[in-house]
């Protein structure tokens, strides 16, 4: 992405990411800096990290799903919660995972409703995208697995459910990790127009709010999630064969329903579900965050994303931003492992 359109992003969205209103926020100066605030992308940590599999997944039926999930770790470790975004899958992880492993947590990296394995129990349930609903599954999965509190941790869609399990079950939460802060979002404040060109950066969920855009996801879709790694990453040299392996999660036949809720919802051009009203009021009041936390942002970030600067106040505890050097982009735990995997282990120290 040209560099004077990611400059001007960051003015356009520093108030708003989607949702992100700025009145609530004001433009407040960013948490002071620490030592490590700063790190680049090769930051060393006591494993290598490398590798390109995850062990035989495991399945579970957690509320209204039967989530896949790969494990990784010690039984009896601390439990890591690893929670992947759109377009992509839990391979963001595959080089993050073993590093906490060895450091002794239990680690957990489920495939979101809608990706890989996972499935809905019931035939009939909506495929439903909504933020509330992918959080409920999170919850819904650490019940199932008996974890009564863990570190949870994500980027892109994963981030925002840390964010809300944060917000609204801190008791469940040890500490988080956020790449681009703090994404909770509302309906209402999604109606709020942009400035065109922060507009500009969000085109695919207007394509979305189409039925053509509906025909054109199902129809291309790893071809469309290619052109979002490649806006979203733009200096990733990443390879065919490490993308195929993370497009085979789009194949889920629930992958295009969830998506284009997903995005139709953020604009209330598609309606929740009851549910989920009273967790949506809660969200709406943009509930600041307590748990200890770590915010993330890579400096070749190419999507849309707010600055630092506008949520640092929305964290209330022990709280640190990390700028990742070194070219990485949207997706920071698979172009950053080690960067990654090294902010879990500090936040869980804080």
């Amino acid at each position: 992405m040209p560099d004077h359109i990611d400059q001007q992003r960051r003015k356009f969205l520093g108030a708003t990411a989607l949702g992100l209103a700025a009145a609530p926020f004001g433009l407040a100066a960013m948490t002071s800096a620490l030592p490590n605030s700063t790190m680049p992308a090769s930051v060393k940590t006591a494993a290598s990290g490398s590798r390109s599999a995850f062990a035989p997944l495991k399945q579970i039926e957690a509320g209204m799903l039967h989530i896949a999930y790969a494990e990784d770790g010690p039984a009896n470790g601390t439990p890591v919660l690893l929670l992947h975004g759109w377009p992509y899958d839990i391979h963001s992880y595959v080089e993050v995972s073993p590093i906490l492993a060895a450091a002794g947590y239990r680690v957990i990296v489920p495939y979101l409703r809608g990706y890989g394995e996972t499935r809905f129990v019931s035939a009939g349930a909506m495929r439903n995208g909504q933020q509330a609903a992918l959080a409920s599954d999170a919850i819904a999965l650490l019940d199932a697995l008996k974890i009564e509190k863990a570190v949870v941790a994500g980027y892109d869609w994963g981030a925002r459910t840390a964010n809300i399990m944060a917000a609204l079950w801190p008791e469940r939460c040890r500490s988080m990790v956020s790449v681009s802060g703090y994404l909770i979002g509302s309906q209402a404040l999604n109606q709020a127009p942009l400035p065109p060109q922060a507009e500009l950066q969000w085109w695919y969920q207007y394509y979305f709010a189409t039925e053509r855009g509906e025909a054109g996801y199902a129809k291309y879709t790893h071809d469309f999630a290619k052109l979002i790694w490649q806006l979203a990453s733009p200096q990733w040299a990443f390879d065919n064969r490490t993308f195929e392996r993370s497009a085979a999660a789009l194949n889920n036949p629930d992958q295009v329903a969830v998506a284009i809720h997903n995005y139709r919802w953020r604009l209330g051009l598609a309606a929740g579900e009851p549910r989920y009203d009273a967790l949506e009021r809660k969200l709406a009041t943009l509930p600041t965050i307590g748990i200890p936390t770590i915010t993330m942002e890579g400096d070749a970030n190419g999507a849309p994303h707010p600055d630092p600067s506008v949520y640092a106040k929305k964290f209330s505890g022990k709280y640190e931003h990390r700028l990742v050097t070194g070219g990485i982009g949207h997706n920071l735990p698979q172009e950053a492992p080690q960067a990654f995997a090294q902010a879990v282990i500090d936040v869980d120290t804080f």
